[in-house]
C-alpha cells in the first residue's frame, strides 16, 4: 500500500541545519532511498552523480540488500538512463522498458535487468545538475503514475538539501586542509613565552609556550588546533608547535622550565614521548587542559609514567573552569594545578572565588602539589593570591607572552 502523504515520512528525518555527528549524510540519503523504494514497490533505488563524462552511483539501496550495482560504480554517461532523463530524451516514468525504443536499445537495460524505471534530476541551488534520484525494478509496472513522480520529486528535493550540505562541508574541509598544510609546509608557527613567577623567590621559574600563527586573516590558536584536529592533522600541528617550543630551551636559565600543552590522545599514542626524546624532562611541564577529555585515566597514567620518572612534571590546566578539571586533579596525581583565569579575575573582591581558591590551595598543599594562578592582571589580585599562599603566578601584570629573544632577557620585580 502506497503512502498518501510525505509529511509523516520526512518529519524529523531532516532538517539539515547541521550534519548529525552520529549519522553521516550518506546514511540519511540511504534512508530516503529506502523510503522511496518501498513506497513505490521498487527493487533498487540510487542517487547518481555526474562526474566528467560518467554517471557514478553515489548511494544505493536495494531490496534485501542484494546489490546489482555498487557504490562508486560508473558507466559512460551517454549510455545511461540518468543523462537521458535529464536531457528529456527519456520520460521520468518508464512503465515497461521493452516498449520504449530508446530504453530497449540501451545496453544498461539488459546489464541491470531494468523492467520499469522512474527518476528525476537532482539540481543544486546554483542551477547545476548534480545527478539523479532514481528507482527501478526488474519487471514492468503499469501502476506508476504522476502522483508517484511527485512523491519522488519531493524526496529528491530533501536529498538535494543534504547533498548541498555535504558539498559545503567538503568544501570547508578542503579549505581547512589547505590552510593547515600551508602552515605545516611553510613553518608559519611562532612560539611566544609567558613568564611564570614564584612569589616566594620573586623570580621567573618557568614559561608557558604559546603558539602564534603568522597568517592572514588572523585566527586564534585554539581555532587552528581545533580545525587541524577535524581534518586529522592535529597531531602534526601540535607536535610541530612543541618541537619549536622546546628547541629554544637551552636559551633560558637552567633552573627554569617550559610548559607545553597537548591533547591526551597524543600522549596515549606515543607522539609526545617521541617528540620529547633526548630532552631534559626535568625542565618540561606537560599541561593537560579541562577541555581535553581523558577516557581512561589508568592508561593515561601508565603511558606518562616513564616520562615522569625521567623528571617531567604534569600540570592540570584550567582548574576551576569545569567538572573535567577536577576529575583530572583527582585521577592524575599532578605536580601542578593551574587556576583558571575565571577564578583569579577579581578574586580580591569576590568572596566565593576567594574561598574556593583557598580550598584548592589547602588541597594542593595536602597532596604536595604546587599552584599556578593564571590571568593575574591587577596588583589587588596579586596581593590576594599571595595572602592565599599561591606558589606561582602568571598574567599580563607580570608579563605578556613574548618572542624568545625578549623572554630570555625579561626581568620583572614587584
Amino acid at each position: 500500500m502506497r503512502i498518501n502523504s510525505i509529511d509523516g515520512v520526512v518529519q524529523g528525518l531532516v532538517p539539515v541545519k547541521e550534519i548529525d555527528d552520529r549519522e553521516s549524510v550518506n546514511n540519511k540519503l540511504d534512508k530516503l532511498l529506502s523510503i522511496v523504494r518501498k513506497h513505490l514497490g521498487m527493487e533498487v533505488a540510487f542517487i547518481s552523480k555526474f562526474v566528467n563524462k560518467s554517471r557514478v552511483f553515489e548511494v544505493v539501496n536495494t531490496k534485501n540488500n542484494v546489490l546489482p550495482i555498487n557504490v562508486n560504480q560508473s558507466d559512460p554517461i551517454e549510455e545511461t538512463y540518468c543523462a537521458k532523463i535529464v536531457d528529456n530524451v527519456l520520460p521520468n516514468i518508464i512503465h515497461n522498458t521493452q516498449e520504449n525504443v530508446i530504453a530497449r536499445e540501451l545496453s544498461i537495460t539488459d546489464k541491470l535487468s531494468i523492467g520499469a524505471y522512474i527518476g528525476v534530476p537532482i539540481k543544486l541551488s546554483s542551477g547545476k545538475v548534480y545527478g539523479t534520484f532514481c528507482c527501478y525494478k526488474h519487471s514492468a509496472d503499469d501502476t506508476l503514475n504522476q502522483r508517484d513522480l511527485s512523491f519522488l520529486s519531493a524526496i529528491a528535493d530533501i536529498a538535494t538539501e543534504l547533498i548541498e550540505k555535504n558539498i559545503e562541508t567538503e568544501s570547508n574541509h578542503n579549505e581547512i586542509m589547505a590552510g593547515i598544510v600551508s602552515v605545516l609546509e611553510q613553518d608559519k608557527i611562532s612560539i611566544y613565552y609567558q613568564p611564570i613567577f614564584n612569589l616566594k623567590r620573586n623570580k621567573i621559574v618557568g614559561y608557558e609556550s604559546l603558539s602564534r600563527f603568522d597568517t592572514t586573516p588572523y585566527k586564534p590558536p585554539n581555532i587552528w588546533f581545533g580545525e587541524a584536529s577535524k581534518v586529522h592533522l592535529g597531531e602534526k600541528l601540535e607536535m610541530m608547535a612543541i618541537k619549536i617550543a622546546i628547541k629554544g630551551i637551552e636559551e633560558f636559565a637552567a633552573d627554569t622550565y617550559i610548559a607545553i600543552n597537548t591533547s591526551p590522545e597524543y600522549v596515549l599514542n606515543g607522539a609526545i614521548a617521541d617528540v620529547l626524546e633526548g630532552i631534559d624532562l626535568k625542565r618540561i611541564v606537560l599541561e593537560v587542559t579541562e577541555y581535553a577529555p581523558i577516557r581512561d585515566y589508568a592508561d593515561f597514567r601508565k603511558v606518562l609514567e616513564p616520562l615522569r620518572k625521567r623528571g617531567m612534571r604534569l600540570a592540570i590546566d584550567d582548574a576551576g573552569s569545569g567538572y573535567s578539571s577536577f576529575q583530572h586533579v583527582l585521577e592524575l596525581e599532578a605536580d601542578i594545578i593551574k587556576l583558571d583565569i575565571t577564578l583569579t579575575q577579581n578574586i580580591n573582591s569576590n568572596n566565593r572565588k576567594y574561598l574556593f581558591t583557598k580550598a584548592l590551595c589547602a588541597f594542593s598543599k595536602a597532596v604536595n602539589c604546587s599552584i599556578v594562578a593564571e590571568g593575574v592582571e591587577t596588583i589587588e589580585e596579586l596581593n590576594c593570591l599571595k595572602e592565599l599562599g599561591v606558589d606561582n603566578v602568571q598574567g599580563y601584570l607580570l608579563g605578556r607572552p613574548m618572542p624568545i629573544k625578549k623572554a630570555v632577557s625579561y626581568v620583572k620585580v614587584f
